[in-house]
């Protein structure tokens, strides 16, 4: 049995969330609430911005994200229609300082991407923490990175609602 590989971006901390295309997210998050046992509290919830209905719970220490686009033209539909299949969309790794982590990636070939909620190129404000898209993939899988806010940062974004 070969040793786990182990990432050289020393900013990796882990997994933030999985976010998944799906068509509908109340059937998806129905046939997980009924194979997983998706908590019964969870919602979905509607993004005006971003135009996308969205079911978050949390399996196994990680938070899924089943990600419905409410125009047919949107991000999630527009990548379900390329490939003519529902899937994980993106993997969001949470990291210790978001531009040491996009330098890491850049000097290894990956670029950024435009964020299609803010229209914005490299790292900034979400409702979580600052986050950026590379325009690279790993396996068809899109990568985000994010940097949680600090208490101090949350307050200050709840003051001014970054999107």
């Amino acid at each position: 049995m070969s040793a786990p590989v182990k990432s050289d971006n020393p900013n990796v901390v882990g997994i933030k969330h999985m976010a998944f295309a799906v068509k509908d997210a109340k059937k998806a998050l129905e046939a997980y609430a009924r194979f997983l046992h998706v908590p019964a509290e969870t919602q979905i919830i509607e993004y005006g911005k971003s135009r996308n209905r969205v079911a978050l719970f949390n399996l196994g220490g990680i938070e899924y994200q089943l990600c419905e686009s409410m125009d047919g033209d949107g991000r999630f539909a527009s990548w379900i229609s390329e490939r003519n299949a529902e899937g994980l969309h993106h993997i969001c790794y949470e990291v210790d300082d978001i531009e040491k982590a996009l330098d890491h990636a850049k000097t290894s070939g990956g670029e950024l991407r435009i964020c299609k909620s803010c229209q914005v190129f490299g790292s900034h404000p979400h409702p979580e923490g600052y986050v950026a898209f590379l325009d690279n993939d790993a396996g068809g899988i899109e990568i985000e990175f994010m940097q949680v806010y600090t208490p101090d940062e949350l307050q200050k974004y709840n003051e001014v609602k970054g999107i």
